[in-house]
């Protein structure tokens, strides 16, 4: 059974909303007016009361995502991979380093997480052993596994977590995590026992420990003394050991021979020699390295080399093998709302209003592949709300051009500009083809309304990031409508904390909360009832209540629109026809892990066939 039937199920939404704003009241010492609020015009108990069981969305004809399943090949030891990825990593400092898919795949190699996936999207132990909460979620136990030890061999101990804690809450990816965890404290409670502890309930907390700010395990002591040098000499309990780091052109590890994992039938890990990924920023150029074997593998999310891989393997009968995936992850961007013009809803409402959708799909080459986005989840996602999909703006030019007219006539404009003048909007991507063709379609949209100078831009991904993280200018950020992706298949308290919490000191310390800033609010956008209800979403493990939570998040989202879309994310790792394992590696309990969500490949057991 593949990843996505076994995502897909009926989903209850008899959520009352009522309640859930009695959470929110209780989790953030507002009123019962900072409650999210019910957009319908019935009550929430009488839409509880009425609205059945329904099934989640309809996927894309081409969405195919690959099985997860027992490998039945023989694994073979030995053997060295090139991997091409799309970017260079901004760095390899879990606590610091804005991380993305490039990033991930070249972490996974040398860092061990506290907690993974299985197949089921379920969390489970790792580096970990077991990890219990008490009654309210505020108290976290988690039980090391013993024997582990440092690239550098040092030992893993419970002081170890602690340690990395100091440095974690110090850290621009990481202090952004801590805040949005609530995580107060870690304490080394015995020899292998971490105590985690938290200003506020969070039932999904061990989401947080599957990802790189909080969940990456590195070595303290050597991150303490060179922090800068540590992004090129990495020194996690991992598969692989850094070897050398050659930026922009080659990142190598080789095998761990200490590691402490086993396969469930207990040969060693990993099976691969050595592993190497280079960035290649061009798709075409990228798929040309694997077709040529100048690499063995590559990475992409882009629907347009997806459609190119396909083709190649079908027509010109390439000898690949494709692992795709397509989940919580839809491209689009957003607009800097700390910025006029996008600081007034009715400039970004009617931007929204002249995207088509389908023509930027067609544009990055994912029509079959990709549906249109409404919200943060996929279509097959138990998170997927069909009254979100149809509260989303859909396309009309007209409407678009009526709204934004209504902002270019209005005296009080928040650009300065007269009356009548076109707005300003520069409209950024990385330089990829399909990318700058998706954002030609809205150029040409915005052009065609005559209300709006457009002025395009292209960046390297690492500099398309750092603008938008504007880390030199308060978090603001220099973009202003800048293509990005949002969500992933973590809980969703994991995107969406981080991206709806306070963006500015001032405005932390406005509602009470000095102190407590994201840098990873991109937009800039600040709701209380948004915050609030992500909050109340990590007080309790009812599915229920946690859907009509985020249910109520998106449809703020489709409001305010901070955010638009494109297609969901379709993701793909192609390799070589005689590589194997990329989805069929298993969590230590012996279950299947979760596979490559993201085109994040996780490398311990891949093999080359003999």
């Amino acid at each position: 059974m593949g990843v996505t039937a076994m995502r897909r199920k009926s989903l209850y939404r008899a959520v009352a909303l009522l309640a859930a704003a009695g959470l929110i009241a209780g989790a953030c010492g507002g009123s019962d007016d900072s409650a999210p609020a019910d957009t319908s015009e019935e009550t929430s108990e009488e839409a509880a009361a009425e609205e059945p069981a329904v099934e989640a969305g309809d996927e894309a004809e081409g969405d195919v995502d690959t099985a997860i399943e027992e490998e039945e090949s023989a694994v073979n030891y030995g053997g060295s991979i090139s991997v091409g990825v799309e970017a260079e990593a901004t760095g390899l400092r879990p606590w610091e380093d804005t991380c993305s898919s490039p990033c991930y795949n070249m972490m996974i190699a040398v860092y061990d997480k506290l907690m993974e996936q299985d197949v089921n999207g379920a969390y489970t132990p790792y580096l970990a052993e077991s990890i219990t909460p008490n009654e309210d979620f505020t108290v976290w136990t988690m039980t090391l596994r013993s024997g582990v030890t440092f690239h550098n061999g040092v030992e893993l101990t419970a002081q170890t977590i602690a340690d990395m804690f100091l440095i974690q809450q110090a850290g621009a990816a990481g202090s952004s995590t801590v805040s949005a965890a609530n995580l107060v404290s870690v304490e080394a409670t015995g020899d292998l026992e971490v105590t985690y502890t938290l200003s506020q309930g969070g039932s999904a907390f061990p989401a947080s420990l599957s990802r790189a700010a909080l969940g990456m395990v590195f070595e303290p002591a050597a991150a303490a003394a060179d922090s800068e040098g540590y992004s090129m000499a990495p020194i996690g309990t991992g598969p692989f050991v850094i070897d050398s780091r050659d930026l922009d052109n080659e990142t190598t590890f080789v095998r761990n021979d200490s590691y402490w994992a086993t396969d469930p039938d207990g040969n060693a890990l990993p099976y691969l020699d050595s592993i190497s990924f280079r960035p290649i920023p061009d798709e075409g150029t990228r798929l040309d390295a694997l077709l040529s074997g100048t690499v063995n593998a590559m990475q992409t999310l882009r629907q347009g080399t997806i459609r190119d891989a396909r083709a190649a393997r079908d027509d010109d009968g390439a000898a690949i093998t494709l692992y795709e995936f397509q989940g919580n992850n839809v491209g689009g961007g957003m607009f800097n709302t700390a910025v006029p013009p996008f600081d007034d809803v009715r400039v970004r409402r009617a931007l929204v209003l002249m995207n088509s959708q389908e023509q930027v799909i067609e544009a990055l080459g994912g029509t079959g592949i990709s549906l249109p986005g409404t919200q943060w989840f996929s279509p097959d996602s138990v998170w997927w709300s069909e009254k979100v999909a149809e509260a989303w703006p859909q396309f009309d030019f007209e409407a678009g051009v009526e709204t934004l007219t209504e902002y270019v006539n209005d005296p009080e404009r928040s650009d300065g500009k007269a009356v009548g003048e076109p707005i300003d909007a520069e409209l950024s991507c990385p330089p990829d083809p399909t990318l700058i063709a998706s954002m030609q379609v809205l150029e040409q949209a915005y052009t065609a309304s005559g209300l709006v100078n457009v002025t395009m831009t292209n960046y390297d991904q690492q500099t398309h990031i750092n603008n938008a993280l504007g880390m030199d200018n308060g978090f603001i950020g220099s973009h202003q409508v800048h293509c990005w992706r949002w969500g992933d298949d973590a809980d969703p308290s994991v995107p969406l904390n981080p991206a709806l919490a306070p963006p500015t000191a001032e405005v932390a310390e406005a509602i009470g909360l000095p102190g407590v800033v994201s840098p990873l609010n991109f937009p800039n956008w600040f709701s209380p009832t948004a915050f609030q209800a992500a909050v109340a979403a990590t007080k309790t493990d009812d599915f229920a209540t946690r859907y009509g939570l985020y249910e109520a998040i998106m449809l703020e989202i489709a409001d305010q629109v901070p955010v638009y879309y494109s297609g969901h994310t379709a993701t793909a790792i192609a390799t070589e026809s005689n590589i194997f394992g990329l989805n069929s590696w298993h969590v230590p309990s012996g279950e299947l892990g979760i596979g490559f969500p993201n085109a994040e490949g996780r490398w311990s057991e891949v093999f080359i066939a003999s």
